[in-house]
C-alpha cells in the first residue's frame, strides 16, 4: 500500500468518526424532553417536608425522574408572604412547564401570578374558601390539587376531646389569624365543640418567635390545647408542647407529625401520601397533557386515630381502654417515642 493510500484510508477513517460523534450528540439534544418544575413551600417542618418528598416519589413513580427528564427547582419562603409572590414571580419568568405550592399561601401566590401554566396545591386545608377555585369537582381554569384535610376529621377530633375529657370545658389555641388555613380549621373545631358546651380561647401570633409566649399565655385559661394546621405555629411547635407538658394540659393537633413531636392525639394521615398523590396527579397533567381544569381535587381517605404514650404521661392524659379500642394497628397508630427537633 502506498503512503496516499494510506493517508486516504486514515482521512476515512477519521471522517466516519467525525460523523458518528456527531450524530450521538445530535441524537443526545434531541432527546426526551425536560420538564421544568418549580416547588414553592411556605416554611419548613416535618408535615410540609414530608409533602414535598411525597410528591417527588409520585413523580418518579410516574416516569418523572430528577436528572433525567425532570428538573425541580425548591424555594422555600421562611413563612414571608412577599418572598411567596417573589417566588411566584421568578417561576412565571422562568416559563416553568408546572409549578407546586405546598400550603395555602404559597398556592395563592402562584395562582395569582400564573395563568398560562399548571398551577398545583397540595397541603391546602380549604381551596374554596382560599379562592384558588370554585369547585372541587371541576376547577377549571389552570389551578387543582389536594387539600390535606378529610371532611370529617376536625369535627371528628373535637368529639373525641368532648367524649374522652369530659373535665375540658375551654380548649386553647394558638393561631396565626393571617394563615387562611388555620382561620378556617378554628372556626370548624368550634362549631363541632358548640354541640357539646365546650369554649375555644386563642392566643394570636404573626410569626413563629411569638408561639411561646402565646402558649403560655393560655395557662390558667384553658383546660386542653389544640394546635390547627398553621405553618407558623407548627413550625415553633416544641414550644408548646413544653407549655402544654410543665403545666399538664393535653395537647391535640391537626396532623400526625405533630403527635410524633410531643403532641398527645390527632386523627390524620401520611403527609408523605397526599404529597404522593399529588405528584401523580402533575405527572399526569405534564405526560398525559391532561387539563388541570377537568382534574378533580384530590381529599384523604384515610382517617384513623394516632396518640403519644410518652406524651400522655408528659400531660398527665389517663389513656383508657374506649381510647385504645379506636387504634387498629398499634405499632402504626401508637406512638412510642417523641421526635427530637
Amino acid at each position: 500500500m502506498s503512503l496516499r493510500t494510506s493517508w486516504k484510508a486514515i482521512s476515512l477513517v477519521l471522517a466516519a468518526a467525525t460523523l458518528t460523534f456527531a450524530v450521538g450528540c445530535a441524537n443526545q439534544g434531541s432527546g426526551e424532553k425536560v420538564y421544568q418544575v418549580g416547588i414553592s413551600q411556605i416554611v419548613e417542618h416535618p408535615s410540609l417536608d414530608a409533602t414535598r418528598e411525597g410528591f417527588i416519589a409520585g413523580l418518579k413513580d410516574a416516569g418523572l425522574v430528577e436528572g433525567e427528564n425532570l428538573k425541580i427547582d425548591y424555594s422555600n419562603a421562611g413563612g414571608d408572604k412577599s418572598s411567596n409572590a417573589t417566588i411566584a414571580q421568578n417561576f412565571k419568568a422562568d416559563k416553568k412547564d408546572l409549578v407546586l405550592g405546598i400550603a395555602t399561601d404559597s398556592a395563592i401566590a402562584l395562582a395569582d401570578a400564573i395563568k398560562d401554566a399548571p398551577v398545583i396545591f397540595t397541603a391546602v386545608t380549604d381551596p374554596v374558601g382560599a379562592g384558588l377555585l370554585e369547585n372541587p369537582e371541576k376547577p377549571g381554569g389552570n389551578v387543582t390539587g389536594v387539600s390535606d384535610t378529610h371532611p370529617d376529621e376536625i369535627a371528628k377530633l373535637m368529639d373525641f376531646i368532648a367524649a374522652n375529657f369530659p373535665d375540658v370545658k375551654t380548649v386553647g389555641t394558638v393561631i396565626n389569624q393571617g394563615e387562611q388555613n388555620a382561620v378556617v380549621s378554628i372556626e370548624r373545631a368550634q362549631a363541632a365543640l358548640d354541640a357539646h358546651g365546650v369554649k375555644i380561647e386563642t392566643a394570636g401570633v404573626a410569626n413563629s418567635s411569638e408561639v411561646k409566649q402565646a402558649a403560655e399565655s393560655l395557662v390558667g385559661r384553658v383546660d386542653a390545647i389544640y394546635v390547627p394546621k398553621d405553618n407558623t405555629v407548627v413550625s415553633a411547635f416544641e414550644a408548646v408542647v413544653g407549655v402544654a407538658n410543665d403545666n399538664k394540659l393535653p395537647l391535640f393537633v391537626g396532623d400526625i407529625d405533630s403527635v410524633k413531636r410531643g403532641a398527645f392525639a390527632t386523627f390524620g394521615y401520611e403527609y408523605y401520601d397526599i404529597g404522593y398523590t399529588t405528584g401523580k396527579m402533575a405527572a399526569d397533567i405534564l405526560l398525559n397533557g391532561k387539563n388541570p381544569g377537568d382534574v378533580p381535587v384530590g381529599f384523604p381517605e384515610q382517617l384513623d386515630l394516632y396518640y403519644s404514650e410518652p406524651a400522655a404521661a408528659a400531660q398527665g392524659v389517663e389513656v383508657t381502654q374506649a381510647i385504645r379500642d379506636l387504634i387498629s394497628d398499634e405499632a402504626v397508630q401508637v406512638i412510642k417515642e417523641v421526635a427530637q427537633p
